[in-house]
């Protein structure tokens, strides 16, 4: 059976969790990603991720100085990726997923602690197909908290 994401009315820029969740299969406590905004077909895309202190990881990362995993922050901006992947593909999510490719040139700027609303900026480098590589910074206030390059791909499923 095979199911189209739903068209949201009004402004197309925007893109809600009603609209992540039937994009891509991720659900808590691994959906990273709350609302997207800035979006532009085949060109980039800004993730929304409100860091709350209710998250599962902070329990043991680290007690007393909570802090989000970096491979979390990369997820995001994956996830915020494949958001834009399926939008712009108009990608069948009843047979079909996003899938992480490769990650190069990734660093770590700066912690990020719960309270934190992080802006997952993703451009498009290049895109062939099925497949699109990307740019991404992930920004608390006006810092760099990650950034790296990545690819994804869509597959069968």
């Amino acid at each position: 059976m095979s199911r189209k994401a739903p068209v949201i009315e009004g402004d197309d820029t925007q893109i809600d969790i009603t609209e992540i969740l039937a994009r891509i299969p991720h659900r808590y406590p691994f959906l990273l990603v709350d609302r997207c905004e800035d979006y532009r077909a085949h060109q980039s895309i800004v993730g929304i991720k409100c860091v709350t202190v209710n998250e599962p990881y902070f329990q043991g990362h680290f007690p007393g100085y909570p802090v989000m995993p970096g491979v979390l922050i990369v997820e995001a901006l994956a996830q915020t990726g494949a958001v834009l992947m399926s939008k712009s593909l108009d990608v069948d999510v009843g047979g079909k997923a996003i899938f992480f490719m490769s990650l190069d040139n990734c660093r770590f700027r700066a912690p990020v602690r719960p309270g934190a609303v992080i802006r997952l900026n993703v451009e498009v480098l290049r895109a062939r197909g099925d497949v699109f590589k990307f740019r991404g910074r992930a920004m608390v206030d006006d810092k760099v908290a990650a950034e790296a390059e990545f690819a994804a791909m869509v597959v069968e499923t």
